[in-house]
């Protein structure tokens, strides 16, 4: 399986996934194209034949996040995300939990003279085949951080912090990246972080400007990454070289101090 890691392979992600064995991947971090809502040069994508393949590679206590939205085409959302959710449970994941990724600046904010309000969200959804791995992000503080008296009664200290809820903000930009809808490093950092362990294998079905397989690599995790569209496959493994040069650079300034150290 060496030929798949920590490449960006540029084709349709169902021929990457039948070139795994079953059982192989432990995360997957995606964000598929939805509706009319971005320009894919042009491509489109077999869902069916999509889900089908990540239940065969997901290992048991493996874990998709799907983070996907829905246009409004006349008048009404289309509903995609939730049928897309639905059909994940009847092909046999579970729904683990229905997260959301708010987004701290709307890219079309509510117009006075509109009908509808701003839309900030979009939904992530995380199935999983049997018990997921997890280990949750504990950053959010408690307001009664180190007591231990309750009533009378001694209890442990209530540590500082708490795990955060299930929707989580973040800043949305392009910071350069050729892509229309690139999705915040921190958001795949956390699901990283949230599900996988170091040394697992990240896929990315979705590849597009790459930011799955660079926050994977800087997290100690393998990669996997399809990406159909050559443009944005050549973004992608741009912003890798960049992070793998700085991982270099790190690892050798590290080696250098335990050498000091030693001395």
């Amino acid at each position: 399986m060496t030929e798949l890691m920590n490449r960006i392979h540029v084709e349709n992600c169902v021929d990457t996934m039948k070139k795994m064995p079953s059982d192989f991947i432990d995360l997957v971090v995606t964000s598929p194209p939805y509706d009319n809502l971005r320009d894919y040069n042009g491509y489109e994508f077999d869902f069916e034949a999509i889900a089908n393949e990540l239940l065969r590679v997901m290992k048991h206590d493996g874990v998709v996040v799907w983070v996907v939205g829905d246009a409004v085409i006349n008048g009404s959302e289309t509903g995609s995300s939730f049928r897309q959710a639905l059909r994940f449970i009847e092909l046999g994941f579970k729904l683990h939990d229905t997260m959301i990724f708010e987004k701290n600046s709307p890219a079309y904010p509510a117009q006075r003279a509109g009908n509808r309000y701003t839309q900030i969200f979009e939904y992530m959804f995380v199935f999983s085949k049997g018990k997921p791995v997890s280990q949750l992000i504990c950053d959010k503080p408690n307001k009664w951080a180190g007591h231990k008296d309750f009533g009378g009664k001694l209890k442990n200290p209530v540590p500082d912090f708490s795990p955060r809820n299930n929707i989580w903000k973040y800043t949305t930009s392009f910071n350069g990246v050729k892509h229309p809808a690139p999705f915040p490093e921190a958001l795949a950092r956390d699901h990283i972080l949230s599900w996988s362990k170091p040394g697992d294998v990240v896929y990315d079905p979705f590849m597009g400007s790459g930011t799955t397989a660079k926050m994977a690599l800087l997290e100690g995790r393998s990669f996997v990454g399809s990406e159909i569209s050559q443009e944005y496959a050549d973004t992608a493994n741009a912003r890798l070289s960049a992070c793998q040069a700085k991982l270099i650079d790190c690892m050798t300034l590290v080696r250098a101090c335990c050498q000091a150290l030693t001395c």
